[in-house]
């Protein structure tokens, strides 16, 4: 596991385009857009809403909740991996839709800027959501963003593995199930946005856990693809594991049928003409909150021991696959990793270490928090100028419900 840098906030850093959002007296917006011409893919990466220290945040925490932190409350983040993370100031539920719809499409609008696409092109958009302001967010913010109509949206609510689970999707053939659309063959060749889009200081605002509220902040990253082309899927699971403990619960602002616990499946999926919906079954808070956490070592059970498991067969089935074509020297460059923290990236580094697995996993989000779907969605592009055409890229996603997309992916040819 690659150690942590020091961090400047997001905003402060060289290369962000900041501006503001006329919402509730004006919320902050920052975005850095990459492009790598040599793989042709490029994309933006940002965050909104007021950035807050470690030293800062306590005081935040403690306006939210209404009540002081205790020193034992406040968690040591730097050693977790965080050391900014962006909040919003309070507001009325009309302004967050207001607000997220603007971040969202201007996010999209940016996205095609940086891979130099006219919105006519593309033909379909997939983002991963953990709590949506609203039903119909993703055709709304395509259509602000000038998309066609008629183009794929598939917005999937998967916790934190919700863009991993978006890219899966558009990648992986074998994920369609009968009778439903082959996403993956629907988009092959096809000019793509794929990413993720959390408002999580809204959806923590309904929420009393003082570790949520601290290790939580918003985030967002959409990446321009052609699946087979500039992204090639070469092997990948994606795997369900239901939360019977409840280790990490979180509200579902999004449809479910609720019948997954004794079901083949955890997941929804719907599809309304064009919109394709993947919902993901939560444990959710009993007390009505959005979100509740067994605490940080709840978290390191609930994501390590399976999380390992997922990796390892992904990277087995790799190496047979590159024994199989003659290739068997190649290796992963490089693992993209949800950033849940530092501690929970760093011991499954250590366990696949002991498996005999290891390859780079770079730590590279100390100012933004815990941004859940977007997380692998930014230290992809934080590393995309790094990155040359051939090498092999491992993404990790895993979320609250318990959800994980792995996958091993070529960069082009």
């Amino acid at each position: 596991m690659t150690e942590k840098a020091d961090t400047l906030s997001f905003y402060d850093r060289p290369n962000v385009e900041k501006s503001m959002i006329p919402v509730g007296g004006g919320v902050p917006l920052g975005m850095e857009s990459v492009f790598n011409s040599q793989l042709g893919i490029g994309g933006v990466f940002g965050s909104w809403g007021q950035s807050y220290s470690n030293t800062a945040l306590p005081s935040f925490v403690e306006s939210r909740l209404g009540t002081p932190l205790s020193q034992d409350d406040i968690l040591n983040l730097s050693e977790l991996g965080f050391d900014y993370r962006q909040h919003i100031p309070v507001l009325n539920t009309q302004e967050h839709i207001q607000l997220e719809l603007e971040v969202g499409s201007r996010l999209l609008r940016r996205s095609l800027q940086a891979c130099g696409w006219d919105a006519s092109e593309v033909a379909g958009v997939l983002i991963g959501m953990s709590g949506p302001v609203a039903g119909d967010y993703l055709a709304q913010i395509t259509r602000m963003a000038g998309i066609p109509e008629d183009a794929l949206k598939v917005s999937v609510h998967k916790a934190c593995d919700g863009s991993m689970g978006a890219l899966h999707l558009a990648l992986n053939p074998e994920l369609s199930k009968p009778g439903q659309l082959n996403v993956a063959e629907h988009l092959r060749g096809k000019k793509v946005l794929v990413g993720g889009i959390e408002g999580l200081s809204r959806f923590t605002s309904g929420a009393h856990d003082k570790n949520a509220l601290q290790l939580f902040g918003n985030g967002m990253g959409v990446i321009g693809i052609v699946p087979g082309e500039t992204v090639k899927f070469l092997v990948g699971k994606s795997f369900e594991n239901f939360d019977d403990e409840g280790l990490l619960a979180v509200k579902m602002y999004y449809p479910h049928s609720r019948s997954g616990e004794s079901a083949e499946s955890l997941l929804d999926v719907v599809q309304d003409g064009n919109h394709i919906r993947v919902a993901g079954l939560m444990n959710e808070p009993k007390n009505g909150a959005s979100i509740e956490m067994a605490g940080l070592m709840g978290m390191v059970k609930l994501f390590v021991r399976t999380g390992v498991q997922v990796v390892e067969d992904v990277y087995r089935e790799y190496q047979s696959l590159m024994d199989r074509i003659g290739n068997s020297g190649k290796s992963i460059t490089m693992g993209i990793v949800h950033h849940a923290n530092f501690k929970i990236n760093t011991l499954k580094a250590k366990h696949l270490s002991k498996l005999g697995i290891e390859f780079p996993m770079p730590w590279l989000l100390n100012d933004f928090g815990n941004v859940s779907a977007a997380s692998n969605i930014i230290a992809f592009l934080r590393k995309l100028p790094e990155i040359k055409l051939g090498d092999h890229i491992l993404f990790d996603g895993f979320g609250a419900g318990t959800y994980y997309d792995v996958m091993a992916v070529s960069m082009g040819e």
